[in-house]
């Protein structure tokens, strides 16, 4: 049976669990989040892990961490980045809270750039399910050093938010969208249409030149599209409340393609992931020709009728050559189909697709939109359901490790009532933030004074060591407690004037010193 465990906020010596419920909306919802003292601008959501029957206490002592970017649709929880430790507890969350669905991160994730681990995310505008900003590089202090844009035929801060893989040669594969005119009439459209046209590039991070720019409409037609341009068009005409302009045309280009994922395949080629074809491509790296085509209406293979998927995401070649990828299986409109992930074997010599190993939820839940899967390098999956506001792993063979949520609705349903992130994933990261901790001295309700502290992003901290007296050079008591969580309490003698919080590694060395003002 699997158990359900909710994170709890263990504070130093005293062991409390902290739920805030603020009253928001028309329809005053209780939306339960977390807060700090130390840091009261952070309101990260509630996490409610459930374990399944593969867990081990080993995943609890994990090195690596959990990377998200849940929106939600209210000020609280916050809608920020965030890194979590294998517990669920926060690491780190975006101190901008820039994340409003309009304007904000996405795809925060660790990869690794000139033989160092750096954070990659999009920052800029999204609409109608597309971006037009830039990739920013962080460093282990969380500092932005490096920005990556568009370039070559295209303007620059025109990079979608779908996809964005560091190469080991130094590069990075971009996606965009242009608005392009087409003629529409076999699939229903004008003469005189619109279309979404999916670009990739592949530009040097260093440089900015583009040494790859593929696009669709160069080699897939429109008329593969699995969108219905009509029944689009219809439902747009029947909203009421849609104000958009007719489907088609400039202002309302109609997107035939969406791709969502750009991965080196080989060291020849690049995987490509179409949602609104249904379909996984093979390109050629150097020409952009297409090798193959995996799935949709001019599928090259012969696939096993549980190999094939729909509104897919994250397409990707695994270490042992198998092919992973998030099978949507659902779009906005199909509610009642459940997503899953999916390992496919992939014989390009008999040109045949077979599941290898299905990954499911533990209950039905339909990833209308986003989503992804990440094969782990220990052979586990990990898997992020997108709109709906969970992320889990799985053992290779398909066995459930844990399934956490982190969504308003997490109590109500199997379906998260929001936070929705557009992906989640799983690896090693050390951050070592430039800023000092944060700490402050309140009364607890028994009377007592307390610091609680708190050092955003940092990974390292494994005690906290309080000093307190009547000055720096008459310090009457000295306290050291483990790092219990995002936020430490430790209590303090009342008649401390003076204050000091000093952040130990696990080898006792002193790796930040914050004062209490």
């Amino acid at each position: 049976m699997a158990s359900q465990h909710k994170i709890s906020r263990t504070l130093g010596l005293t062991a409390t669990t902290t739920l805030s419920l603020v009253l928001v909306g028309c329809g005053d919802t209780p939306v339960p989040h977390q807060s700090f003292e130390s840091r009261p601008d952070l309101m990260p959501p509630e996490i409610d892990m459930t374990r399944g029957e593969a867990w081990d206490d080993e995943f609890a002592e994990s090195d690596e961490y959990i990377f998200v970017t849940p929106n939600f649709d209210t000020d609280t929880p916050t809608s920020a980045a965030m890194i979590l430790d294998p517990t669920g507890e926060v690491v780190w969350m975006d101190p901008s809270g820039q994340h409003d669905g309009d304007d904000g991160h996405f795809d925060l994730r660790p990869q690794q750039y000139q033989d160092e681990t750096v954070l990659t995310y999009f920052k800029g505008p999204a609409s109608g399910g597309c971006g037009y900003g830039d990739i920013y590089l962080m460093d282990e202090d969380y500092q932005v050093f490096n920005t990556v844009t568009t370039g070559g035929s295209l303007p620059p801060h025109e990079t979608d938010f779908h996809d964005m893989t560091i190469t080991d040669d130094g590069t990075m594969l971009l996606l965009a969208y242009v608005g392009t005119q087409i003629d529409l009439r076999d699939i229903g459209g004008p003469e005189d249409g619109w279309v979404e046209n999916a670009m990739v590039q592949e530009v040097d991070m260093e440089t900015g030149e583009v040494l790859l720019e593929w696009s669709a409409l160069d080699h897939v037609p429109v008329t593969d599209a699995m969108l219905d341009f009509e029944e689009e068009h219809q439902e747009q005409l029947d909203d009421e409340d849609d104000d958009e302009a007719e489907l088609g045309t400039r202002d309302n280009p109609f997107d035939y393609f969406h791709i969502n994922s750009a991965t080196v395949d080989d060291e020849d080629a690049i995987l490509l992931s179409a949602r609104h074809t249904h379909a996984v491509y093979q390109i050629d790296r150097e020409s952009g020709d297409l090798n193959w085509t995996l799935g949709g209406k001019s599928s090259d293979f012969d696939m096993d009728d549980d190999a094939v998927f729909k509104w897919q995401h994250s397409a990707a070649r695994d270490a042992d050559g198998t092919l992973t990828l998030l099978d949507n299986h659902a779009n906005n409109s199909d509610e009642d189909k459940s997503s899953r992930g999916l390992r496919l074997d992939v014989d390009e010599d008999a040109m045949t697709a077979s599941v290898v190993t299905e990954y499911t939820p533990p209950q039905d839940r339909p990833a209308g939109s986003m989503a992804n899967t990440q094969p782990l390098d220990n052979g586990n999956m990990m898997i992020g359901w997108g709109q709906q506001s969970y992320f889990s792993e799985y053992t290779n063979e398909g066995e459930l490790i844990y399934d956490v949520c982190h969504g308003d609705g997490c109590h109500e349903s199997p379906i998260g009532g929001g936070g929705g992130s557009y992906r989640a994933y799983k690896g090693p990261w050390e951050g070592q933030p430039n800023t000092e901790p944060d700490v402050v001295v309140q009364q607890a309700d028994n009377g007592q004074q307390r610091a609680y502290v708190s050092w955003n992003g940092a990974t390292e901290v494994d005690r906290w060591r309080l000093l307190a007296g009547s000055d720096e050079d008459d310090v009457t008591q000295e306290t050291s407690v483990n790092k219990a969580s995002f936020e430490t309490s430790i209590p303090v003698l009342d008649d401390s004037e003076y204050v000091a919080v000093e952040a130990l590694d696990a080898g006792g060395a002193v790796l930040a010193t914050t004062t209490v003002q």
